[in-house]
């Protein structure tokens, strides 16, 4: 049962790297790239419970903690050009 489990999630991991190549926008792309780490997380959990290592839990939620931050900088830097910005768009007014 734990290596169907694998099994699905290595196909889902292949779906979603078509979805990575092929979206039509940045957003797809970095939603992709999101459920390859949150994928990647769970074939780690998987494969450290099929080999009776318990400490690949940890190795998998740091790695969780990795791709979610690194999810919202690549979001931060495009939506504001920077990742230092304080998070308020200006706006001119040159009336």
């Amino acid at each position: 049962m734990i290596a169907a489990a694998a099994v699905v999630l290595v196909v889902s991991m292949a779906m979603v790297l078509v979805r990575a190549l092929r979206g039509p926008t940045l957003y797809d792309r970095i939603l992709a790239a999101n459920h390859m780490g949150s994928s990647a997380v769970l074939l780690i959990a998987v494969y450290g419970f099929f080999d009776g290592r318990p400490e690949f839990l940890d190795i998998a939620l740091a790695y969780a903690l990795i791709n979610f931050i690194a999810t919202i900088a690549v979001l931060k830097y495009f939506a504001y050009g920077d990742l230092g910005a304080a998070g308020v768009r200006e706006e001119r007014n040159d009336a």
